[in-house]
């Protein structure tokens, strides 16, 4: 099934480590949050680095180097390499090097991350609109402490007509107490008070893409995300195949309404999910079974039952006796297929909340 006109969750004989070559994982909301490991995160990513998968870091957020990632990696007990790191920093301080002369100045507003971007391609980070010669204006993720003058220095510089670049604009990041503004919402300030616009360069566009393919030499790469708008629209953008992970952003509703360009080959409640192959939806009878659920449309709403294992009728509920509990994520790729299909190219508009609470999602 072509990724443009995705309508189902596509299936895997083959566990997804052994099926493709590198892993593109996300950081934040993938492999850990607020810091800390995400479950059974570790223990997945030692087994498919043992059995032969290649595993590369791709984040949108710029406010760490790549060492200080990779050193934040190994306290979780993921020894990483800085080259296997890919940052948003990267992806804009090439994009910008790419416009301007070698040694020039540009204002940062963000944290390390771009500073050391920006001295990788030999060009002079700064931190006053007032620098003389100053050629273009950087925003990344700047952490909960950047302070707001800082907004209205890269106002300063824009005004003026100096180019305005940002790292990413997703407008949230996941934390360990919850979900907070991410680099986004701060592009968002800046865009109220100049009324410009900048050029992006992280995920989901071009950009971040063409550097993670040159910094990670993958031929046959799988994308690991939480986040349908950045890790699963740049998978597609990038025609390469993709995992959506439950453990961050996205939930089961946003999973079932999602666009074309923002619906996985794959999905799974966590990194254990690299380590299986992948159940696909099959449609039976006017209803989409997968595993030991079958679901369907009601005209107003999604539906979803469990079938026995020896061929109950599709949308009627199980015996009592049909065996242990099917497991939902199952329930959910069934889901994904008749909300996909039914939707087409937009999204599915009829009421999910009955079929996910039965399934616990």
């Amino acid at each position: 099934m072509s990724r443009q006109s995705r309508t189902s969750p596509a299936g895997s004989e083959r566990s997804l480590h052994q099926a493709y070559d590198t892993a593109l994982l996300d950081l934040d909301g993938v492999v850990y949050a607020g810091g800390r490991a995400i479950t059974h995160a570790v223990d997945s990513l030692a087994v498919a680095r043992e059995e032969g998968m290649h595993l590369a870091y791709v984040t949108n957020n710029a406010l760490r180097t790549p060492e200080a990632v990779a050193e934040h990696l190994g306290e979780l007990g993921i020894p990483t390499d800085a080259a296997e790191v890919i940052t948003s920093a990267q992806a804009v301080a090439r994009l910008i090097a790419d416009q301007v002369e070698p040694g020039a100045k540009v204002l940062v507003i963000g944290g390390e991350g771009l500073r050391v971007a920006l001295r990788e391609r030999g060009l002079v980070p700064v931190d006053s609109a007032e620098e003389e010669g100053l050629a273009a204006v950087v925003q990344g993720y700047g952490g909960p402490d950047l302070a707001w003058g800082r907004f209205a220095e890269a106002s300063y510089a824009i005004n003026r007509g100096v180019p305005w670049y940002a790292s990413n604009t997703d407008l949230t990041i996941p934390g360990a107490r919850g979900i907070a503004p991410g680099n986004g919402a701060a592009v968002e300030v800046v865009r109220i008070a100049t009324g410009a616009e900048p050029q992006v360069a992280g995920k989901p566009l071009p950009p971040m893409h063409r550097e993670t393919v040159l910094r990670s030499g993958a031929k046959r790469p799988l994308v690991v995300g939480d986040r349908l708008d950045t890790d699963i629209e740049g998978a597609h953008n990038g025609d390469v195949d993709s995992l959506l992970v439950l453990t961050g952003v996205t939930d089961a509703a946003q999973l079932l309404r999602a666009e074309p360009k923002h619906r996985p080959t794959y999905v799974d409640r966590d990194l254990r999910g690299l380590l299986t192959g992948q159940p696909e939806p099959t449609e039976r009878a006017g209803a989409w079974r997968c595993g030991g659920w079958s679901a369907v449309d009601r005209g107003t709403y999604l539906d979803v039952s469990k079938v026995s294992d020896t061929g109950g009728t599709p949308g009627a509920e199980a015996d009592g006796d049909a065996g242990a509990d099917p497991d939902p994520i199952d329930g959910l790729r069934a889901l994904c297929a008749v909300a996909w299909s039914a939707a087409g190219d937009g999204s599915y508009a009829h009421d999910v909340a009955k079929a996910l609470a039965k399934l616990g999602l």
